[in-house]
């Protein structure tokens, strides 16, 4: 199925679309919908096989809906100084939320995205199109693939990598363990930051294993969440971030006072004891993310 070569500014239904654009991805077979936000004019939301992966609005790229994208957002605010331009490199690109908003807060950013999903990129660009002059290069391929053989010249020059992989509902076992966390590691500056958006359930099995990972290759780590999803008592997304070095202490309260709420950042020796004896992860152990429940986020394809 081709996209619909419409464009998002409210006239699909006015040029006779009565359909919203989709298409059926070539690799996963998966169905992805660009639906309007019902409540914010100019905003859209991604829907693959049933979940959202992704919100957009065009009129204002820096507003970020999705909770685990804000604290990303967060993240993305205290890298360098304010409005400095950085080098990102984004690990699957949904909507492109991020890069939009890296593109919009920090002008003349040097950007690169990898996603595997060609027929996504193609929706996208065709019903979200990026902003004339945009400088995101897309390269297409499995993130872990593709960001093992990026050009050198970013090697030891990216101040954020994104990790936002997901197939469908679950993220892919290879962009788990402590192998690939090690060759991600490679592209970061000293204070460089990789950011991880984890999806687990009661218990939190799947996160603490990959805090436990990302303290086995990182010199500082921290996790970022709603109170009550950190405690493990539903399902949900955790934002993981780290560093060669140290994260500045004094992101800390920031991070936490950026909300949304409630919110909390688990850090330092409270993070020791919140992993527990969660086991680090190598490929050989790997395992994608648990499902979630359909009821939790999944939407069903609408038309």
């Amino acid at each position: 199925m081709r996209a619909c070569r419409t464009r998002p500014s409210g006239l699909w239904q006015a040029r006779g679309v009565s359909e919203n654009p989709s298409a059926v991805l070539g690799v996963s077979g998966y169905r992805a919908v660009i639906e309007p936000d019902r409540w914010v004019p100019g905003a859209y939301t991604l829907i693959v096989d049933g979940t959202p992966q992704s919100h957009v609005n065009l009129d204002d790229p820096s507003q970020l809906f999705f909770e685990y994208v804000q604290r990303i957002g967060h993240v993305i605010d205290r890298l360098q100084l304010p409005g400095q331009p950085i080098t990102a490199v984004h690990l699957g690109a949904g909507a492109l939320t991020l890069p939009r908003y890296v593109e919009t807060t920090r002008p003349g950013s040097r950007q690169q995205v990898i996603e595997l999903e060609t027929d996504l990129v193609d929706l996208v660009r065709a019903n979200l199109p990026l902003a004339r002059g945009s400088s995101v290069r897309i390269r297409h391929g499995d993130a872990r693939a593709v960001m093992e053989k990026l050009p050198a010249g970013l090697h030891g020059a990216v101040d954020l990598l994104v990790v936002d992989v997901f197939s469908g509902a679950r993220t892919p076992a290879h962009v788990t363990s402590a192998e690939f966390y090690t060759a991600a590691a490679t592209l970061l500056k000293p204070d460089g930051v990789i950011a991880i958006n984890a999806a687990d359930g009661p218990g939190l099995q799947f996160v603490r294993g990959q805090a436990a990972t990302l303290r086995s290759v990182f010199g500082d780590v921290a996790a970022l969440a709603d109170t009550q999803l950190l405690k493990g008592r539903r399902f949900g997304n955790v934002v993981l971030i780290a560093s060669p070095g140290e994260l500045p202490l004094d992101w800390m309260p920031r991070l936490l006072a950026g909300g949304p709420h409630p919110a909390k950042v688990v850090h330092g020796t409270e993070l020791v004891n919140w992993i527990g004896g969660a086991a680090i992860i190598t490929d050989a152990t790997a395992i994608q993310s648990p499902p979630p429940q359909r009821s939790i986020f999944q939407v069903g394809n609408r038309e």
